[in-house]
């Protein structure tokens, strides 16, 4: 900070004559206390190099310096234990000033400005934005960036979770994007990217390396604690943080890739090049992707591909939610194939069911057509029991069955109604009006009906009513046991022999 001759005069003049302090003079002329030490020293009436006080480990000093020169990176805790044990008192706290005013330093690295030639590489990175409720699940939100390093240009995509299929289904999207390939990406040692480093041996992940050979492009992680390699994304982060998701508003993940892809488009295609803020990233962009590998004629799959299990229940499990499946594929093992998107189920290369994605938890996500080939076997299933029952309960029904399926009636109907009207009269009952029915050749249900009535009326009995039952096989097909009556006199202790 430069002041003028006469603040200059007006400090000496306080520090001297009116022996202000050096605070005091700084609070009162509203600058800071460095200009007031500048000035003073500059006039020679502040020592350069203040004379220091005597300390408790004066005595040490020499022993700190021998160790610091011979372990120059040993811990401060660990130099106090040493010197302790020679008889220092003082408190680890002060001790650790001393050692850190005295610890070798190493002179700090200098970084040359990296640059690149147009269409010549990219950088990726994965940012964190916390965790979403979606429905009943929660779900961590991240977003896949991509920034052309010399133009500078964003690709920005969200996702529920970074895994394999998430990482690639980005770089997909970015190579569309961006109309073109660059020739190197640089990651920073991503797992999705890098799954093992040990020095300058490094060991890609296999489906990186597929993607890499359908693209041409070459993938480079950054050396190791060379962060400065991969500053182009993360400052591009920090860009995304600040200028699109702080404070905004969105309704599901792909309203928020709308917007963000609006976001790119526009404000962030639009901000000045770093390099001449006289330009625009869109106006460099527009120079540099003719500079970009052309895109293959085929898009990369960057499905995700697993082998999934039926049960005893047409669905599978996948992400913590169920998918149908038509119902004769139970107990099959089957291979789910899932993008971003869609669900894709196949038996082999048999396309068996496609559904849209759920990001929710313990949803039933189900194709209607499933569903109604499951009900109708059910109801097949349930009149071939009725069929059964009917036969042996009332044989002649197998006649009437029969000579109803040669006139191409509604046997389902007619079963039902065979039904209950057994419930109703009882076995016995409905043989003998089936039978009648059948003798004389009329072999439809209402005659078996009128049959049943008039014999009720032939004994004055009043007309049977039907019993409403719940549509449950544990109570329609429930066999009561008639038991002698005699039987719960027993219960009563009354002997049966014994009149009354």
């Amino acid at each position: 900070m430069t002041i003028s001759k006469e603040l200059e005069a007006e400090i000496l003049r306080l520090y001297q004559a009116e022996r202000w302090k050096i605070g005091t003079i700084s609070t009162q002329l509203g600058i800071h206390h460095g200009v007031v030490r500048r000035v003073l020293s500059q006039a020679g009436e502040l020592a350069s190099d203040p004379v220091p006080r005597p300390s408790m480990a004066d005595p040490y000093l020499p022993f700190i310096l021998d160790v610091l020169e011979r372990h120059p990176t040993l811990r401060a805790s660990r130099i106090y234990d040493m010197v302790v044990q020679r008889g220092y008192t003082g408190s680890p706290g002060h001790f650790r000033r001393i050692v850190a005013r005295h610890r070798p330093r190493k002179p700090a690295e200098a970084y040359l400005r990296l640059r690149t030639l147009p269409g010549e590489q990219a950088q990726v990175d994965w940012a964190s934005f916390g965790k979403v409720q979606v429905g009943q699940a929660l779900r961590p939100l991240v977003a896949f960036v991509m920034v052309l390093s010399y133009s500078r240009r964003i690709f920005l995509r969200f996702y529920y979770g970074q895994a394999m299929p998430q990482f690639l289904d980005g770089h997909v999207r970015a190579f569309d994007y961006f109309g073109g390939v660059p020739r190197e990406l640089l990651y920073d040692n991503l797992k999705s990217a890098v799954l093992e480093r040990v020095g300058d041996a490094i060991r890609f992940n296999p489906r990186l390396l597929e993607m890499a050979a359908h693209y041409h492009f070459k993938p480079k992680p950054v050396a190791v604690a060379r962060g400065n390699e991969k500053g182009r994304v993360e400052r591009a982060i920090q860009y995304v943080r600040h200028a699109f998701y702080a404070a905004r508003e969105w309704t599901d993940l792909d309203d928020l890739n709308a917007q963000a892809q609006e976001w790119c488009e526009g404000l962030a295609s639009m901000r000045p090049w770093p390099e001449d803020r006289s330009r625009t990233v869109q106006s460099v962009y527009e120079t540099e992707r003719p500079r970009l590998l052309p895109l293959p004629a085929t898009t990369f799959p960057a499905e995700e591909r697993v082998a999934v299990q039926v049960g005893k229940t047409p669905y599978v499990r996948f992400d913590l939610n169920d998918y149908s499946v038509p119902h004769d594929h139970v107990r099959r093992q089957l291979t789910l194939v899932a993008d971003t998107q869609t669900v894709r189920i196949l038996d082999g290369m048999h396309l068996l069911a496609e559904h849209s994605r759920s990001y929710e938890r313990g949803q039933q996500i189900e194709d209607i057509r499933h569903v109604e080939a499951l009900v109708a076997e059910k109801r097949a299933a349930h009149a071939a029991r009725g069929i059964d029952r009917l036969r042996q309960a009332a044989p002649s029904t197998a006649l009437l069955l029969a000579e109803l399926g040669h006139r191409h009636a509604n046997l389902g109907t007619a079963v039902g109604q065979l039904l209950r009207l057994l419930d109703a009269h009882g076995a016995a009952a409905l043989e003998r009006a089936v039978a009648e029915a059948v003798r004389g050749k009329a072999f439809h249900v209402p005659a078996v009906r009128h049959a049943l009535e008039m014999a009720r009326e032939a004994q004055g009995l009043p007309p049977a009513l039907p019993i409403p039952l719940p549509d449950d096989p544990r109570v329609r097909d429930l066999v009561v046991v008639h038991h002698p009556l005699s039987r719960y006199d027993q219960l009563h202790g009354i002997d049966p022999e014994v009149k009354p």
